[in-house]
């Protein structure tokens, strides 16, 4: 049959549709250079085998000969990064039985772990959330088959992020290369191949700044200290726990290049820190003539010098691109050409002195000139939390200026907050820039249990799918870790993940990997933490507030001269707030509620009655012994209003028995954490003394542990630090040294107040408050690191007491 003309051109108009290639943006095209050089880095392919094969070895050593490894080449997978798990037929019965294939040894981990979870029903965790349930791996010789060809699994999208700057403050400080080996196992098991590298930059800078003639002495006014350099590094604060001997220097070092070469062994791809325009005072002496800015006050009493206002080298100033471009060559110099991208967060929480996107643009444009002159590859990645957190600046035209002011493709934003507040969605999809999808979850490494599943199941796939993407990425950018390890499961999986996770099935597989067998007591009490705990679909993200460990800094009284006439209470019971950031201090703590607690006491009694099956399991006990303190900690927070309610009442029977109640409930609950290794103060501290070679060390970290997870910052005699408490932490010693003494001082002042009939006397309060916190702070006592007691009996008897 003849084709008529007309549809003769129409066919010819659909095959060249398809025939013709397919235009790439600038993005997509820039990814892929990246991507192409980012190979041309990693190891050989023997070394990264070798490195998988290590890492089975530290997990499983009963099944070293079980699995077989190799690295192959994206034709496997088409044009993507993907795992492939396969089975082997052996004549012999000790010879490996599965074989993981990856495009690199993260890959190879990372399948490495999906076969353990989804067919031996394995759990990896951090260990101090419960550690990793391998029990229920079959013996050698007895491994489970996967389907007859195997499966194969693509990243969806290249990158895999992990890391917040402060991560390193709030969690990784004291750590010593044993720790920091089994976090990299851990990452390269969850696929993350895109780590922040931080660890060691002083010594860095040390060596960039002497040729800059600044001295040691110039220095101690400037690097923070250890628990602090996160901050000292963003230009927040100078001085502030200080100075860092020699010893610290020389040591961090060390410590950067073996995290650095297991990295690279994995084939991840490290970010290296970049100049971000912070200098030592020294810098406006030395360089009269140089544009710096000394910068407003962050978060100090007084606005003390010692530590407040840290002095900014203009981008736009040579000055900036040399010693930029020295910082960059001196890393390459010491680590080797290991890695193209490099984080720089110039306007993090400083914002620029004008909003002219003319002089944005050009600030941004200085910023990497500064990076590709030490690397002429250099990318540019950027923690977007300025955009959140300083949103009435950051306005589309400032946003765009910014975003633009490098070549496209050469800036890979992380959307930081895009859990609760995505900027993907209002920003055009970052204005053509490619961004990585982040969960920040977690504020100050408090512990609470909190998480939005739902978020984390869809979040990246809808980002992913949406019109005019430019996802390249996901990420986990929490504050602090080693809490929620359910979060951070689901998280880690959606690097793997094409479609939507139905969390409630999931949960029931988590409930069995995480406990190492079915018990349909936790799988109904796993559902209601789902619709409870892990939905907080409000908005808010200002969670772990509660009285215990953030307590009220005002007085009783409205009308009292010393404190605002605004009623302190009245907002607690308000349903709809406004969108809270922990950076933004309130006078006023509001603990945040979002579920419903008699729901969650009645997972606590699933759990409770399980325990007779899986006591023996220390995931469980974990799981235990944090909920528990969950619930007990906002019965507290009732019970503090009963206080407040009872003194307003001039009820002072009342104010005794709810002040007795409070304090009681803070000692049972020391004594639930000091059940389990995991929730001790001791083991923070000794962990900062262990890294000390001096006495004068010792001293200097166990300060700097003790201070941040307390005042944090500095206070005057009558006025607590502005973020005191923002690092708090349910941790058994902590809880009965240090908020049950200010708990009971309070109380004390407050009843004599009411039998006196007199003004609450806040500054009394306060001057003796502050007085013992600054005497806690130096103190030296000793506190255990091993747990006492039995968290399921202990459990038991708390919630008969308190509940019922």
């Amino acid at each position: 049959m003849a084709i008529s003309l007309p549809l003769l051109l129409l066919l010819s108009s659909f095959l060249l549709l398809f025939l013709l290639p397919v235009r790439s943006s600038p993005s997509s095209d820039a990814m892929e250079e990246l991507l192409r050089r980012v190979e041309s880095q990693r190891s050989p392919t023997s070394v990264q085998e070798a490195a998988a094969k290590a890492l089975l070895e530290r997990l499983l050593p009963s099944h070293v000969s079980s699995f077989s490894f190799k690295i192959v080449g994206k034709d496997v997978c088409g044009v993507s990064s993907c795992f492939r798990i396969s089975n082997i037929k052996n004549s012999s019965s000790n010879g490996p039985e599965i074989m993981i294939e990856g495009t690199t040894a993260v890959e190879v981990a990372a399948g490495f772990h999906w076969y353990l979870k989804y067919w031996c029903g394995v759990h990896v965790s951090w260990d101090k959330t419960g550690g990793s349930q391998v029990g229920s791996v079959p013996q050698p010789g007895s491994l489970p088959p996967v389907e007859d060809e195997g499966i194969n699994i693509k990243r969806p999208v290249p990158w895999n992020y992990y890391q917040n700057v402060v991560t390193s403050s709030y969690s990784f400080v004291w750590w010593d290369w044993k720790r920091w080996e089994r976090e990299i196992d851990w990452m390269a098991l969850q696929g993350i191949n895109l780590p922040l590298a931080f660890t060691g930059q002083e010594a860095i800078w040390k060596k960039v700044f002497k040729d800059f003639n600044v001295s040691s002495e110039d220095l101690n006014n400037f690097f923070g200290g250890p628990a602090f350099l996160a901050w000292a590094r963003m230009g927040n604060l100078h001085g502030w726990g200080g100075p860092l001997s020699e010893d610290w220097l020389d040591q961090q070092l060390i410590l950067q290049k073996q995290i650095l070469t297991r990295m690279i062994q994995l084939g991840m791809t490290p970010v290296l820190p970049s100049f971000s325009g912070n200098v030592p005072a020294a810098f406006k002496d030395l360089f009269p003539s140089a544009s710096i800015t000394r910068l407003g006050d962050w978060n100090t009493v007084s606005g003390d010098p010692r530590w407040c206002c840290t002095y900014l080298l203009d981008p736009s100033d040579s000055l900036f691109v040399e010693v930029g471009e020295a910082f960059i060559k001196q890393q390459i110099k010491e680590y080797g050409d290991i890695t193209d991208i490099y984080n720089c967060d110039t306007f993090n929480e400083n914002s620029p002195p004008t909003n002219d996107p003319a002089y944005i643009s050009s600030l941004g444009a200085a910023v990497y000139e500064a990076m590709s002159k030490g690397d002429n590859n250099a990318v540019w990645l950027m923690q977007g939390w300025l955009f959140s957190s300083d949103a009435t600046f950051w306005k589309p035209a400032q946003m765009k200026a910014l975003l633009h002011s490098v070549p496209i493709g050469k800036m890979i934003v992380l959307d930081l907050f895009a859990d609760v507040k995505p900027i993907w969605k209002k920003s055009s999809q970052f204005y053509g820039v490619p961004y990585v999808w982040c969960m920040l979850h977690n504020f100050g490494g408090n512990i609470e249990m909190y998480g939005i599943l739902d978020a984390i199941s869809s979040g990246p796939i809808d980002a992913r799918v949406s019109k005019n993407s430019t996802m390249v990425g996901v990420g986990m950018c929490m504050e602090g870790i080693e809490h929620n390890p359910v979060v951070y499961e689901l998280m880690s999986e959606m690097a793997f993940r094409s479609q939507r996770v139905l969390v409630e099935g999931w949960l029931k597989s988590y409930s069995y990997r995480r406990y190492g067998q079915a018990n349909t007591k936790m799988e109904e009490a796993w559902k209601i933490l789902y619709s409870t705990i892990y939905n907080c679909t409000d908005g808010i993200a200002d969670h772990n507030k509660d009285f215990i460990v953030e307590f009220p800094d005002y007085g009783p009284y409205f009308g009292s001269p010393q404190i605002s006439k605004e009623d302190p209470f009245h907002k607690l019971h308000v349903k709809k707030r406004r969108f809270a950031f922990r950076e933004i201090n309130s006078d006023r703590p509001h603990p945040h509620l979002w579920y419903s607690t008699e729901e969650v006491i009645g997972a606590l009694k699933l759990f409770l009655d399980a325990g007779n099956d899986i006591s023996g399991c220390h995931t469980y006990r974990y799981d235990l012994v944090d909920l528990t303190r969950q619930v007990l900690s906002k019965l507290a927070n009732e019970v503090y209003l009963d206080v407040m309610k009872a003194y307003k009442k001039h009820d002072a029977d009342g104010l005794l028995i709810q002040s007795q109640k409070f304090l009681e409930l803070i000692e049972d609950i020391d004594t639930l954490l000091g059940s389990d290794d995991n929730f001790l103060l001791g083991t923070w501290l000794e962990s900062a003394k262990a890294l000390a070679l001096s006495e004068k060390d010792r001293k200097l970290f166990e300060w700097n542990a003790r201070t941040q997870i307390t005042m944090w910052y500095d206070t005057a005699k009558f006025n607590q630090s502005k973020l005191h408490d923002y690092a708090n932490k349910f941790w058994s010693g902590l809880l009965k040294s240090y908020y049950l003494p200010r708990a009971s001082m309070y109380f004390s002042y407050l009843s004599t107040s009411l039998k006196k009939n007199t003004y609450f006397p806040l500054e009394t309060w306060r001057r003796e408050w502050i007085s013992y916190s600054n005497s806690w702070q130096a103190g030296q006592e000793l506190y255990t690191v091993k747990a006492k007691g039995n968290a399921l009996a202990i459990a038991k008897t708390l919630f008969s007491k308190y509940i019922g």
